[in-house]
């Protein structure tokens, strides 16, 4: 039997079966262009969409406009190493090691350590930002170009407070530099662009948005931050943020890490606070701040309503010092400044900010709620001085002791000023103990605190404060709100609702 006829069975068989598979992968490929295709015409359709709609513009345009400014610093620290000192792992035998680690341990010495920076030149003279914390402790500076140079800086001034600091290169030829941006124009959502030397690699971009405005990270006095979704690192430290104009809107400072890396979490110094900082660092080499004299907290749900205020914004006065503007003003504790200069204090720390940036001699206007009422104040405002003078208190005498309330109350004699660490021009009573059941318990009182006032009536004795917490928390609504002092710091407690019933 011939075997053309198999061969040419076969054959046709395969082409049947490889034209069902052509026809199969057709009909699938119409299947899965057909939506496609429809979205590219739809596409090519809407003329009428913005191009920012679709895609983002090209940084690139930016980056070269404003990377020569951008610096990498390079500092020479001295840091003693010994009893506290990291040792790094150490080759050769255990003895070896023993004994490098035995001889370290019995001589401390000190060594040079290089920290690794960024800054921008904000003046073609060759003025550079940074943070403070960049600077802090050198004792040689180096700044790095773009091109490769390197030369000499002078710290000009720095401000802790801050976290800023001013740098001084001379090369003998104008450099390139950026601008101030204003950060109040910047909103949440809007792109940023960080530029900084990560890890000391140098030169590096990095992108993203704004994620909010006005944090507070406990850093210093003055915190209001941008936080910041573009990358940062160890070493973007004093490197500039800047907006999609090239300008400076703040100057990135710190980062939230759980790992020591960038989890999209940074923070930058916003421009409006960082440049008149800058300014009088190289008019005068130092900051100068406005001062009102008092001691503030936030208003918190129990104190607003234990003072009558319509709403929760302002500032709680828990103390004034004396021979202060407040005090000469007459503004006193239990005060609530709910305005400075006709702007409202919203959150407590907005207080700090503005009285700072008041230039000093100059008059301000305070918006007061005192005792349900409000009241406006005129003062003059004065220079922050660097200490403040505690006055004293010479009394003597022998503790006398009462019990209200689950607490069990002390005079306050100057042997319990010293130990407590109150300020001898404090007055009031000694919580000597207290139960867990008392109504003050609720509120946080312990022992050691000086009740001050009790609804803002002065206390001097146990007698008077047993009075007057009786009469507070016989009445109807238990009103009750405390000033205390705790370790030389004053601070208001209220009684709540939510408190009270345990």
């Amino acid at each position: 039997m011939s075997s053309k006829p198999f061969a040419h069975g076969v054959e046709a068989s395969r082409a049947q079966h490889l034209r069902k598979i052509l026809l199969a992968t057709t009909a699938a490929a119409v299947l899965v262009l057909a939506p496609v295709a429809g979205l590219e015409f739809a596409r090519a359709q809407d003329v009428s969409a913005p191009a920012s709609a679709t895609a983002l513009p090209s940084l690139s345009p930016l980056v070269k406009k404003v990377m020569p400014a951008v610096v990498n610093i390079s500092v020479v620290e001295s840091q003693e190493t010994g009893d506290s000192a990291q040792l790094e792992p150490t080759p050769g035998s255990p003895l070896d090691q023993y004994l490098r680690r035995f001889f370290q341990n019995q001589a401390p010495e000190r060594r040079q350590v290089t920290a690794l920076g960024s800054g921008f030149i904000i003046d073609p003279s060759g003025l550079i930002v940074t943070n403070n914390h960049v600077v802090d402790g050198a004792k040689k500076v180096t700044v790095l170009f773009q091109d490769g140079s390197k030369h000499p800086a002078k710290i000009l001034g720095r401000d802790p407070k801050t976290d800023l600091a001013l740098l001084k290169v001379d090369v003998g030829h104008p450099l390139p530099y950026v601008s101030w941006g204003d950060s109040q124009r910047e909103n949440v959502g809007d792109w940023v662009v960080a530029i900084g030397n990560p890890f000391g690699l140098g030169g590096t971009v990095s992108a993203g948005i704004i994620s909010a405005r006005g944090r507070d990270i406990g850093a210093g006095p003055y915190d209001d931050f941008l936080q910041i979704d573009a990358p940062i690192n160890r070493g973007n430290s004093g490197g500039p943020t800047f907006n999609l104009q090239g300008e400076v809107v703040g100057i990135n400072t710190a980062i939230y890490s759980p790992n020591g890396g960038s989890v999209g979490i940074g923070f930058a110094i916003p421009s409006d606070l960082a440049r008149p900082i800058i300014d009088q660092l190289h008019e005068h080499g130092k900051v100068t701040r406005g001062w009102l004299g008092v001691q503030i907290q936030e208003v918190t749900p129990a104190l607003a309503k234990a003072m009558g205020l319509p709403n929760e914004h302002g500032a709680v006065v828990a103390d004034v010092t004396k021979g202060s503007p407040a005090d000469k003003a007459g503004i006193k504790t239990g005060d609530v400044i709910e305005a400075f200069n006709g702007h409202e204090v919203t959150r407590m720390r907005d207080l700090p900010l503005m009285v700072a940036g008041t230039p000093v001699g100059s008059e301000a206007k305070l918006q007061i709620w005192r005792k349900g009422g409000e009241t406006t104040l005129t003062l003059d405002i004065a220079e922050q001085p660097a200490q403040l003078q505690v006055s004293s208190n010479d009394e003597s005498g022998t503790p006398e002791t009462q019990n209200a309330a689950g607490v069990r109350l002390e005079s306050l004699t100057p042997e319990l000023h010293r130990q407590l660490h109150v300020p001898g021009n404090v007055k009031g009573v000694v919580v000597r103990s207290i139960s867990d059941s008392s109504p003050l318990a609720s509120i946080g009182v312990e022992p050691g605190d000086v009740i001050e006032t009790v609804n803002q009536q002065n206390v001097t004795t146990p007698g008077e404060a047993v009075e007057k917490l009786k009469a507070a928390l016989s009445g109807p609504d238990k009103r009750l709100m405390l000033l205390l002092n705790r370790h030389g710091v004053n601070e208001y407690v209220a009684l709540s609702e939510e408190s009270n019933q345990g």
